[in-house]
């Protein structure tokens, strides 16, 4: 039996096998609003076979969007897009689906990677003045940051929340808060982004009280049951940054107020990062997130071949694995590590020709 396959609990929300569709940004919205490149792509990735789907990272506020071209639920009409891509998706496919809300703090305010992933100044067309937790440009071609204050992070904390309530209105079957790759929450927790002295900077409570904050705010805001969890960056991979033992800190603290799952992802914060990039090389991180915070984790990183994620998961070592670009190459790629494994996996009957060694071998209904 494979243990990839076997269902996974995430409070009252049981996934299907524990293969997850990682967030992955489009740069396709109008105004933050979902469009037709959403529907195609979310549409297709829904019927993958995997137990989740996450979105991209979706903009709380406008101004908390990587780029102009980027996801939002801050307003009826970002409601109301992505309400239609859900409806047609569910109409077709049982695949789990959670909104990932996110604020890209100090690098927002960019162009499309195929616009050359160039920071836009403040004044100039598309472009706006980004926040931090303190007055530092994440490169020095970037425009320095606005320090929040007081009442510009109760905002943040507020615009979660309230993107919290939209996507409960249009029925995500979960919330998954962006506190990684070095965006606004991530930038309060790395002491090489936060040079804070008030209650939000400095020790390591202070700089994690921002993330806390946040999640209290998005729980009161979803119903008992619905899950809620939060994607970070294990390490900054820079010498004096946020690391490990911080990641278990904050995931024990986490756990304690009901969060349901830990993404673990790392790095994105420093352009000085040194990241030793190989085939599953953030599993350790989830490792040892799950062992000595006792909360469930998702891997993620380099994760490719079927026999890869089933080890990852046998050895207790995640709970779930999450594919990104492995999943744009082969948006299958659940249908053929269940052919390769043995297991089966939820086929849209539309496509039950498609499996050359049969329908009964890999398709459950």
């Amino acid at each position: 039996m494979s243990r990839l396959f076997e269902p996974l609990q995430l409070d009252a929300l049981q996934l299907a096998n524990r293969i997850v569709v990682a967030p992955m940004c489009q740069y396709s919205a109008d105004e933050g609003s979902a469009t037709d490149w959403h529907l195609i792509h979310l549409g297709q990735l829904a019927l993958s076979g995997a137990g989740l789907l996450i979105s991209e990272a979706t903009g709380v506020c406008a101004e908390g969007r990587i780029s102009a071209d980027d996801l939002g639920l801050y307003s009826d009409a970002n409601e109301a897009a992505l309400a239609r891509v859900l409806a047609a998706l569910w109409r077709y496919s049982p695949i789990a689906f959670a909104v990932q809300l996110a604020h890209a703090g100090r690098k927002a305010s960019i162009s499309a990677p195929w616009e050359g992933d160039a920071p836009i100044a403040p004044g100039q067309p598309r472009g706006w003045k980004t926040v931090a937790p303190s007055p530092l440009p994440f490169t020095e071609d970037r425009d320095t940051p606005a320090e929040l204050d007081e009442a510009g992070i109760a905002d943040v904390i507020d615009r979660f929340a309230q993107a919290a309530t939209r996507a409960v209105r249009i029925g995500v079957d979960g919330i998954e808060i962006h506190a990684a790759h070095g965006y606004l929450l991530h930038e309060f927790l790395s002491p090489l982004s936060n040079r804070r002295t008030d209650r939000w900077g400095g020790s390591l409570d202070n700089r994690m009280r921002l993330a806390l904050e946040v999640f209290r705010a998005v729980r009161a805001a979803v119903p008992a049951g619905k899950p809620v969890w939060l994607r970070i960056s294990a390490s900054d991979w820079v010498e004096g940054g946020w690391d490990i033992d911080s990641s278990v800190a904050l995931a024990r603290e986490l756990k304690a107020l009901g969060c349901a799952a830990i993404h673990v992802s790392s790095g994105g914060l420093s352009p000085r990062q040194s990241v030793p990039a190989a085939p599953g090389y953030q599993v350790p991180f989830a490792r040892r997130i799950k062992q000595e915070a006792g909360i469930a984790t998702i891997a993620v990183g380099l994760i490719t071949e079927p026999e890869q994620a089933e080890a990852i998961i046998a050895a207790g070592d995640a709970d779930a694995v999450a594919l990104g670009r492995a999943m744009l190459y082969d948006p299958r790629w659940p249908w053929h590590a269940a052919a390769t494994l043995g297991a089966q996996v939820p086929v849209a009957r539309q496509y039950w020709r498609a499996p050359p060694q049969g329908v009964k071998n890999l398709i459950q209904r």
